[in-house]
């Protein structure tokens, strides 16, 4: 089993004709994710030929979920146009929408995400700005690698799209549920506890691997989330421990303001509720091994 993305699920590739959309959706099919199609409203009714498939273009998100049964949609457009593709996801009620983007203005993101909440939430936005979503063995939405771990009992969830397959690679021996990439912008969709209760209601999970990165207070809150909803063992990292104070690192979004949002103090209040941290990806992954081998 898996969360939000499994063999089952039908994907459609927003952007499919342009360079990024053609050539990721190529690689979603090499990897066995159902691509049932994508959408460009100036090439609706012309196909794709990707892989061997010949993949329809539609006008609309709705209409590939009312021709195709599309469940998830994949957002490879350019951040002018991302607001705008991510509310028409959000109009059609498409359960599952990975927006992969980097560089959306913030505002955007403030809006189609409010407009999600104030639509009920019927559709789970991924990101901006992340790798996506992958369930190795049965889906993969996004740029997640497809070939660096397989499948197996840990649930995966990271701000940072490249710790993301270093995990995945580290733990290849032992493989994972789903690995979510939520991205690491300022403001986003899915969270730290959004995926922390969706592996905790997983049977298929055993365990969880949480990445953090400095900045900010969401690995705090999903250390208050875990003391109070998450059963399953914890394995915790946060990028940035020699991050210099007074400093934006990265895509972390955020200043350090003294000991507020520094790697060491998420360190703390993850480990003041049982979450082990590792000192680095080896070190983390080298932990999680040892809880899953024992």
């Amino acid at each position: 089993m898996a969360i939000w993305l499994t063999s089952e699920s039908k994907v459609i590739v927003q952007g499919i004709t342009g360079a990024e959309g053609s050539k990721h959706a190529a690689r979603m099919l090499r990897a066995g994710t159902n691509v049932v199609g994508g959408t460009n409203p100036r090439k609706a009714g012309q196909k794709v030929e990707l892989e061997g498939h010949s993949v329809p273009v539609f006008g609309t998100v709705a209409e590939a979920m009312a021709e195709a049964g599309a469940d998830v949609s994949v957002i490879f457009v350019p951040p002018a146009f991302t607001k705008a593709a991510v509310l028409e996801a959000i109009d059609a009620e498409i359960p599952l929408a990975v927006v992969i983007t980097e560089g959306v203005p913030v505002h955007d993101t403030a809006a189609f995400w409010a407009h999600a909440v104030a639509t009920g939430n019927k559709t789970r936005i991924i990101g901006p700005n992340c790798p996506g979503i992958a369930s190795p063995g049965a889906s993969n939405a996004g740029i997640i690698p497809a070939d660096i771990t397989g499948s197996g009992r840990i649930g995966l969830v990271s701000k940072s799209g490249t710790l993301t397959y270093q995990m995945m690679y580290e733990l290849r021996d032992i493989g994972f549920s789903t690995c979510v990439g939520i991205g690491g912008d300022p403001i986003i969709g899915t969270t730290h506890i959004d995926a922390l209760a969706a592996f905790q209601d997983d049977p298929d999970t055993d365990a969880i691997v949480m990445i953090g990165e400095i900045g900010g207070d969401a690995e705090e809150r999903a250390a208050d989330f875990i003391k109070a909803n998450v059963t399953k063992p914890v394995v915790g990292y946060i990028a940035g421990f020699t991050a210099p104070p007074g400093k934006t690192m990265g895509h972390a979004g955020a200043i350090i303001s003294g000991s507020a949002g520094t790697a060491d103090a998420k360190k703390a209040a993850l480990e003041a509720v049982g979450v082990k941290v590792g000192k680095t990806p080896t070190e983390t992954a080298n932990i999680m091994r040892a809880l899953m081998q024992g």
